[in-house]
């Protein structure tokens, strides 16, 4: 640990290294790097907002239909959504009739069992998510895309380092 002393922005002293071994500013650049995160978080979930609104679509339903549009043939088994929502049976079959009504999706027998169905998602709904999502889209990978490509890799390695560590992060129990 240091022994040295920081002055702070409003001029009071504070040991360097009390809980970090850093160079002065370390701990306001990191703050900035996590209140940046933040600050896409928020306008992130506000757009993801804007855009079930605009579809008249609830989150469930958006996620269930983004899910079936990256599966091969845009198709799934009720159980994988289920699964992938973390939703009960009866839930995810009341959400499947409203995608349904709105010619979202459709349900298809499965081939190879009688038994069951899959679910699949309608060129309507990739054409309505496309159209929707398109130009966030764009306007996102211009971004990414005008970076270096070290800056690219930096950028990677932080995401992915930071989803490491809130995935890592236990839920706490309250003592009742």
């Amino acid at each position: 640990m240091a022994d040295a002393d920081a002055i702070t922005s409003d001029g009071t002293s504070e040991p360097v290294g009390y809980w970090y071994d850093e160079a002065p500013g370390h701990r306001e650049r990191a703050r900035r790097v996590l209140e940046a995160l933040r600050t896409y978080r928020a306008a992130e979930s506000a757009m993801r907002r804007r855009t079930r609104d605009s579809m008249s679509m609830g989150e469930n339903e958006m996620l269930a239909l983004r899910f079936l549009l990256r599966q091969p043939d845009h198709a799934a088994r009720p159980a994988e959504l289920v699964k992938y929502l973390g939703v009960t049976s009866a839930s995810i079959t009341t959400m499947l009739d409203r995608l349904e009504k709105a010619g979202r999706v459709q349900r298809v027998a499965n081939p190879t069992d009688r038994r069951s169905i899959f679910v699949k998602a309608t060129s309507h709904a990739d054409d309505e998510v496309r159209e929707t999502l398109g130009r966030m889209h764009g306007l996102m990978y211009d971004v990414a895309a005008g970076m270096t490509p070290e800056a690219q890799e930096h950028v990677v390695d932080f995401l992915r380092r930071m989803s490491d560590a809130v995935d890592d992060v236990a839920p706490v129990v309250a003592d009742v």
